[in-house]
């Protein structure tokens, strides 16, 4: 079991250690200053993904309406992935493809931001969510991993984790979402 887990450590750290360079930090600061300039004008984040992604955008969600560290007014953010109902009801009569997109088309506005997560890259829902944020003016943040997929070109800003295991791609993304919320509080907030 021991060399099991210092296995799964060093798996992490090496994905971190391709991950997390100057370059990314580049990809990063500019999505934290999108974000802030969205919050600024009074827009909106809207935030989806696939299973343990879908709870990861519900995670994220919550760290801009309740707080990340900071005791600090709440800001405006959206898990698509949280209402059961519409999930369904859009699954049921329009397929499983339009669950964000159909969502985004409703909820979203011209100056919001949409951030995917998307381990592959290929999800057709998230695709779909993409493609209709851009028709609404929706600036679109991708954060995936492997290749970065079809994501990587379909996105305004995209975050590729260097792995190809799915549990070091969301570690690194949840990592750079959690330094994104910090750098937004920080600034909003002092």
């Amino acid at each position: 079991m021991k060399n099991t887990f210092e296995t799964i450590v060093q798996g992490h750290q090496e994905a971190f250690q391709k991950t997390f360079v100057p370059a990314q930090y580049e990809v990063l600061d500019k999505m934290a200053h999108a974000i802030l300039q969205a919050l600024k004008a009074g827009n909106k984040l809207l935030l989806c993904g696939n299973g343990g992604s879908a709870s990861d955008s519900q995670h994220i969600a919550a760290e801009f309406v309740g707080r990340f560290e900071k005791n600090r007014m709440s800001l405006p953010a959206i898990a698509l992935t949280a209402d059961i109902a519409a999930l369904t009801a859009i699954g049921n009569d329009f397929g499983f493809e339009k669950v964000f997109s159909r969502q985004i088309e409703g909820l979203g506005k011209k100056g919001d931001v949409l951030i995917v997560l998307s381990t592959s890259g290929r999800s057709p829902n998230i695709l779909d969510a993409i493609t209709q944020a851009k028709q609404q003016e929706i600036l679109t943040l991708g954060f995936t991993g492997k290749d970065g997929g079809i994501l990587k070109d379909a996105v305004d800003i995209c975050f590729i984790a260097k792995s190809h295991k799915t549990s070091h791609i969301q570690e690194a993304y949840m990592t750079a979402l959690h330094g994104i919320c910090e750098v937004v509080e920080t600034i909003l907030f002092g």
